[in-house]
């Protein structure tokens, strides 16, 4: 699994990259990856909306069975079971959309903490390399040994850079590659913190610790405004998913570099804009005003196509259409044969 997430971090790192070599500041190029996250994964934010907007339509019809069947609470069951069959509705359809966020933000943790290999896309046995050459120097072998290896490189990659070398005491760096790093290493300053610090571990004075603070709140008030907007019950794994998703991301952001916790920060509110947007064209009145429309039109279609029995004489409307149909290709074959003969006898 490990490797799936280190995978999707390489893709995701092209456009880090990218996005970085043209603002030069890594916060800002991750506002703008997620910009772009959110607008490849924009048919499937319409889906989840649909999907929560059918939810609350049916909550609604749900709690309409509940109070005609109050006495009778098989028969409410049943009921429910029937609308649900019939609407289409699953239990848990609104918790796997909630789920796929984390599995990019992962993504984006493992593009973060391997910067050299998954931004900057370095030969991973160079990289290798340079983490084994600086292991052997006595005292750094624990901290370039752990997960932030890379990230240690990058952040004091200044005054590493003079250890940095093979046997033969050649830079194991080229020079375009070292440029790179000390390019990269100086745009991870961002609204005064430090993106390649870690909450958990930093003073209080690097104002780290707000990040996983504000990952908390705004996930929090982006889901109740969103529940409320599309008049959805929370209960079941979306009670859960309101304050224990929060929670969980907030103790990730504690404990990983600032920058993926920004990335959630960023990504939560532009999701929260994203929704809003989305909940004028498919929120639960607009998509049951459609569906209304199109039963009464099909049920009108249907009532002009059955024949009245107490009618011999009635004729549906199709096979009128149809009958006119070959009378207007006879009236166009008749015009044809009178223009041809008009000519003929001219001649």
């Amino acid at each position: 699994m490990m490797q799936v997430f280190n995978l999707i971090g390489s893709l995701f790192g092209y456009i880090l990259w990218g996005a970085f070599y043209v603002v030069k500041n890594f916060g800002i190029a991750i506002v703008i990856f997620t910009l772009i996250v959110k607008l490849l994964l924009l048919p499937f934010s319409i889906k989840q909306q649909r999907s929560m907007a059918a939810n609350a339509r049916f909550q609604k019809k749900q709690r309409e069975i509940m109070e005609r069947y109050g006495n009778d609470r098989m028969r409410a069951q049943q009921e429910v079971q029937k609308l649900m069959a019939k609407e289409n509705v699953s239990a848990t359809a609104g918790c796997l959309p909630m789920i796929a966020p984390m599995f990019v933000m992962l993504g984006v943790y493992y593009s973060v903490i391997n910067p050299l290999t998954n931004t900057l896309h370095i030969a991973g046995s160079k990289v290798t390399a340079v983490l084994q050459s600086l292991s052997a120097i006595p005292g750094m072998g624990t901290t370039v040994g752990g997960n932030y290896g890379e990230m240690y490189v990058v952040k004091y990659f200044n005054a590493l850079q003079k250890y940095l070398v093979d046997g033969s005491g050649n830079p194991l760096f080229s020079d375009s590659e070292a440029s790179r790093i000390n390019e990269f290493a100086n745009g991870f300053n961002f609204l005064g913190w430090d993106l390649l610090g870690t909450p958990n571990g930093s003073s209080f004075a690097s104002m780290l610790w707000m990040i996983p603070v504000l990952c908390f709140v705004t996930s929090v008030l982006s889901m109740i405004v969103m529940q409320k907007m599309n008049g959805t019950q929370t209960k079941g794994c979306m009670l859960i998913f309101i304050f224990g998703m929060p929670l969980f991301s907030a103790w990730l952001a504690f404990n990983v570099p600032g920058a993926v916790g920004f990335y959630w920060i960023a990504s939560t509110v532009l999701g929260f804009v994203q929704s809003l947007l989305l909940n004028i064209f498919y929120n639960a009145s607009i998509i049951e005003a459609r569906d209304e429309a199109h039963r009464v039109v099909l049920r009108r279609q249907q009532e002009l196509e059955v024949a009245f029995v107490d009618n011999p004489d009635y004729v549906a409307p199709s096979e009128l259409a149809k009958a006119k149909n070959e009378q207007n290709e006879k009236a166009k074959m008749y015009a044809k044969k009178n223009s041809q003969k008009s000519k003929k006898s001219r001649k």
